[in-house]
């Protein structure tokens, strides 16, 4: 299977210890070029890469659609990607990796962002609305095989109110979300009537690159924290977290959830 090593290692069990072999998860480097120029060295699962340095560009601002990228050459042997686009974008360049800081709602505490990040951020007002027990039959569809060997991976799928579109998975919970973003993308799909699946944490880097593509639901079976929280309240996204056993916390924007 894609992505799984075999390791030797020694397990305790009983007050034993004894040597066997092991499944674990592949994590490689990826180095991405873009317009002759080194931006990145990405480390992800070794699938669906096209679709991460895509969504990776997106989510950094460098594009914006598919017919901004005039070529894309991926060498997977030696983990390196070339992009090329039409224009380039200098804004985005010249920001990438700076700190920006902001205060958010008017509140005296300040919130970090990435300069790219207050460039690309965008406030989500889609009125999508999908059903809670769809979200929940969803949510079982992202439970992986490569998960289940290795325990080593995240996953997350995109939706629509009737069917999951997409799903992927990675070692990296932001890349989950750039490899859905670049999937989209490349199959120039919007995202305005979309939810996302998710098994991580839903951390503020995870909700600022929901609220770049347009998604207006962002659901995931784990905790979010509360930066991402105050975020999501901010930016229009409905945050879910706590997805299991038939239940689900909704922490904003309740309405776009119905029966």
């Amino acid at each position: 299977m894609q992505g799984i090593e075999e390791r030797k290692i020694w397990r305790y069990e009983g007050g034993n210890i004894t040597a066997r072999t092991d499944s674990v998860v592949t994590e490689v480097p990826l180095t991405v070029h873009l317009n002759n120029e080194e931006v990145a060295t990405l480390l992800s699962s070794p699938h669906e890469r096209k679709e991460l340095v895509v969504g990776f560009l997106a989510s950094e601002g460098f594009i914006k659609q598919k017919s901004d990228i005039k070529k894309l050459l991926l060498d997977e042997r030696e983990g390196m990607a070339w992009v090329e686009t039409g224009e380039k974008n200098e804004q985005a360049e010249s920001l990438f990796l700076k700190r920006y800081i902001t205060s958010c709602c008017g509140r005296t505490r300040p919130h970090f962002y990435f300069a790219n990040d207050a460039l690309t951020a965008k406030k989500v007002t889609s009125t999508f609305s999908m059903s809670g027990r769809t979200i929940l039959e969803f949510m079982l569809s992202i439970d992986s095989e490569l998960f289940a060997k290795t325990g080593g991976v995240h996953g997350g799928g995109i939706c629509d109110a009737k069917q999951v579109l997409h799903i992927t998975y990675d070692t990296g919970r932001h890349n989950v979300l750039d490899k859905l973003y670049g999937w989209g993308i490349l199959n120039e799909i919007s995202f305005d009537d979309k939810c996302i699946v998710f098994s991580g944490r839903i951390s503020s880097e995870v909700l600022l690159k929901a609220s770049k593509m347009g998604v207006p639901i962002l659901a995931s079976r784990s905790a979010p924290m509360g930066l991402a929280i105050d975020l999501a309240q901010e930016l229009g996204v409905t945050a879910i977290g706590f997805i299991r056993n038939g239940r689900m916390n909704i922490y904003t924007y309740p309405e776009r959830i119905v029966p």
